[in-house]
């Protein structure tokens, strides 16, 4: 479970919650019903859903970096392995975890969890309610969005859950959550949908349209499944925010449309083809709305829309507020960006925007990510050194099309028209090729860069 810590200052209350009985009533002799009326429970719902939740153990080894202090680090990479002993310096350290996972195709055994449950898992080990333990392997992931697609062999007799449109929830909104909390084993807890389209704020790349929920997670709960009282999947429990490193009311997952986008393009492609629109943008605020005319208090702003791009061709302009997607309120640049990033190149969409004050519709086209030409943010995240950099496919390799003054990628020592060929030797093409390595997080990170007829190494970190 990943855990987002805060300075907040919690103050602890504890609410006691007492059943009046008489001292020899025993739990048995509860009734099941009251002046002819059934208690609500949900103990039939779960009796359908249970079996679908899964626990996840894994083994692996991952890389503990360790420095020689007699070589700067600017020059550790051209050692090589045999200096250090190992690759780029490190030692390998066994490790295991758990986390959660839900069923979602019974008859192949796909399984969908977090990334970060199987993330540089050797071994993965599925129990079952049942107690049954099955081998399983990864199909796929997208690190970008924490979510992957497990497979078990020999899948017999295994109960997958249904998955709702979670386009359809709203704030209040009965949530239940289902895992296996600190390795106890299969665990449930239940609340309420507390949001829609949360984002952490975090810098890290990531695409964040959160389901809050102040349902009980902890760790081991990640990767499980969110469900409303139907017994639907609404979501995946990926996150919490605690200070203390427990449950505190405030949890994260990521919406079953969303995940399921992504599930759907791994199963057909074995990978994720994310869709691009080619703008740039922020949220917006009052001081935006005002200046711009705009009768509306959120948003995606445009600040630019990239040329050529599947905005420019749908009429997008800057200084326009999207509103709406197929009808579905937008809140926030960050969860347009999310929605749009899981989808599939090749996706239509319907988009609802303001501009000069008036409400205008478009639809529009997702292009592949290729594509990018400006400013790619799910590959400039991934390596803030080229954040600021205008990246482009070209015949030799990524070239640098534009370099915004004093940004990092000018710090890093980029220069326009330098073409990236290959990163810690691994010769690379296009934009997917580099986001495919850097995907394997290596331990350090060094890009071959061709200048004209020289080619050099850029220790970016």
């Amino acid at each position: 479970m990943k855990i987002k810590k805060t300075s907040f200052t919690l103050t602890a209350i504890a609410l006691g919650l007492s059943v009046l009985t008489s001292p020899l009533t025993t739990m048995a002799e509860l009734p099941n019903e009251v002046a002819g009326t059934t208690l609500p429970t949900l103990a039939p719902m779960l009796e359908k859903v249970l079996p679908a939740v899964v626990s996840i153990n894994v083994e692996g080894k991952e890389q503990n970096t360790v420095r020689n202090q007699n070589i700067p680090e600017e020059f550790r990479f051209f050692f090589g392995d045999d200096f250090f002993g190992n690759r780029g310096g490190s030692i390998p350290r066994q490790f295991k975890g758990m986390g959660s996972g839900v069923i979602i195709n019974a008859q192949k055994g796909y399984i969908l969890t977090n990334n970060h449950v199987i993330d540089k898992a050797d071994k993965i080990t599925v129990i079952l309610q049942d107690g049954r333990e099955l081998k399983g392997k990864v199909v796929g992931t997208d690190t970008q969005s924490d979510v992957a697609l497990v497979q078990v062999e020999n899948p017999k007799n295994l109960t997958e859950i249904s998955i709702a449109d979670s386009d359809k929830l709203r704030i209040g909104d009965f949530t239940v959550a289902v895992g296996n909390p600190f390795g106890l084993g299969q665990t449930v807890t239940s609340g309420i949908v507390s949001a829609l389209g949360r984002s952490t704020g975090s810098d890290s790349g990531t695409y964040e349209n959160y389901i809050q929920t102040d349902a009980a997670v902890n760790r081991g709960n990640s990767g499980g499944p969110l469900i409303n009282l139907n017994g639907e999947l609404i979501g995946i429990n990926t996150a919490i925010i605690s200070p203390s490193g427990g449950n505190a009311g405030i949890a994260f997952a990521i919406p079953s449309n969303m995940a399921n986008n992504l599930v759907q393009q791994i199963i057909e492609f074995g990978e994720v083809r994310r869709g691009v629109l080619g703008i740039k943008g922020g949220e917006l605020n009052a001081d935006l709305a005002k200046a711009f005319n705009i009768d509306a208090q959120q948003g995606a702003f445009i600040s630019e829309v990239l040329p050529n791009s599947a905005a420019a061709k749908a009429g997008l302009k800057a200084g326009d507020v999207i509103t709406e997607l197929n009808g579905q309120r937008i809140r926030s640049f960050a969860e347009l960006r999310a929605k749009i990033a899981t989808s599939g190149a090749g996706k239509k969409f319907e988009l609802t925007y303001l501009r000069d004050g008036k409400a205008e519709k478009t639809e529009v086209t997702l292009q592949a990510d290729d594509f990018v030409n400006s400013g790619e943010t799910s590959t400039n995240n991934m390596l803030p050194a080229l954040e600021g950099a205008s990246l482009t496919n070209s015949k030799e390799g990524i070239e640098i099309e534009k370099i915004e003054k004093n940004s990092p990628a000018a710090q890093s020592g980029l220069k326009v028209g330098d073409v990236i060929v290959g990163i810690n030797r691994q010769p690379i093409k296009t934009l997917k090729d580099l986001r495919n390595a850097l995907d394997e997080k290596p331990s350090a990170i060094a890009l071959n860069v061709k200048r004209g007829q020289n080619n050099f190494y850029l220790l970016v970190q």
